[in-house]
């Protein structure tokens, strides 16, 4: 994907480990680009990472981005164009189990890359992956702007509202001075293939569905900004190919899907037993025992404005194309393979699609 853009081009991504970073990862591979991953080792087994076998195509350190130190080296080593980072503690349950973690890797972690940014001379590009839960919720039915208030109330949301913080400041004392564009960007609960994440809907579906069990489903009412990962990572790839044209782009942005797609907990779950077929079924817990915002929806106006992105898939597409990569993957077929198939139907088609076989 604009591989005019990229080819060639040095870029290290954190977070490469992880599911959307891998998927990142990859995209930027297709792409021609010359990459370096730095990250903790995969959280899941299995996980995206290995059963794609993703180190082979780059670089890859495994460390903590807390360690800047070891960041420093890694890119003075590898002297990177474009840093994506995508490192982080990104579950709100695990948030209130360990908070002290969660703040310590989403900002002080944050920090330590934007440190290590600054005595990279060869730096142009940065951009920083937050989340839609980085705004006061106020539970408000429309979409979040990238001008509302910043805020949190579990811990996790607290840590990216202080990312944004953290964010803007190194940008205005430090980014700007030294001619280094560092934009922020804000998606949707994400899915897709090869996620394996504990306390995320698809996966713990998939995990039952797949040995015939029900899962259990909390707060079935409540609504997210639902989109399939490659949807935000288009416009990650976007903005910050952009940003190298135009500077004034460095700042915050939201990608989040259609309003068509803000679909509740229970309406994705009675669409994946559908999908899934074989007798596929959920309960809904009684009642939630941690809290967790009952709306969300992300206004992404700007982006369609200024860069021209929108979503090219419709939620029932992302659904059908999730589904159907885990069936195959447990099928037997190669994750590499299939996150491919799935990179080239997304790159291949336009707003929405029939998706391609």
């Amino acid at each position: 994907m604009y591989d005019r853009i990229w080819r060639g081009r040095r870029v290290l991504v954190t977070g490469h480990t992880g599911f959307k970073g891998g998927w990142l990862w990859q995209m930027l591979a297709l792409s021609g680009a010359e990459l370096c991953g730095y990250s903790k080792e995969a959280g899941t087994t299995p996980s995206l990472y290995h059963a794609a076998r993703l180190a082979e195509l780059g670089r890859s350190e495994i460390g903590d981005i807390r360690d800047v130190d070891r960041l420093e080296k890694v890119l003075a080593d590898f002297r990177p164009e474009v840093v994506f980072h995508l490192a982080a503690q990104a579950l709100v349950r695990p948030s209130y189990r360990n908070p002290v973690e969660t703040y310590s890797t989403n900002v002080m972690g944050l920090i330590s890359v934007f440190e290590a940014i600054r005595k990279t001379s060869t730096v142009q590009i940065v951009v920083n992956v937050t989340s839609d839960k980085c705004y006061e919720n106020r539970e408000w039915p429309w979409g979040y702007r990238e001008t509302d208030q910043l805020g949190g109330y579990d811990p996790y949301s607290s840590s990216k509202g202080c990312a944004e913080i953290v964010t803007a400041s190194w940008r205005r004392s430090f980014f700007e001075p030294a001619g280094i564009r560092l934009a922020s960007v804000r998606a949707g609960n994400v899915i897709g293939g090869a996620d394996w994440a504990s306390d995320r809907l698809i996966p713990d579906f998939v995990r039952a569905m797949s040995l015939g069990q029900q899962v259990l489903i909390r707060n079935p009412r409540s609504t997210r900004p639902w989109q399939h990962v490659l949807e935000p990572i288009g416009g990650y790839l976007l903005l910050a190919a952009k940003m190298m044209e135009d500077g004034r782009l460095a700042e915050a942005w939201n990608f989040g899907p259609d309003q068509t797609s803000i679909k509740n907990v229970q309406w994705i779950a009675d669409s994946v037993c559908r999908l899934w077929g074989d007798g596929a079924s959920y309960i809904i817990a009684d009642n939630a025992d941690l809290h967790e915002a009952f709306n969300l929806t992300l206004d992404s106006s700007k982006a369609l404005a200024l860069l021209g992105w929108m979503p090219r898939w419709t939620m029932r597409d992302a659904l059908e194309l999730t589904i159907r990569w885990y069936k195959d993957f447990l099928s037997g077929a190669d994750a590499r393979i299939l996150c491919e198939r799935d990179i080239a139907n997304y790159t291949n088609s336009a707003s929405p699609i029939a998706i391609e076989s």
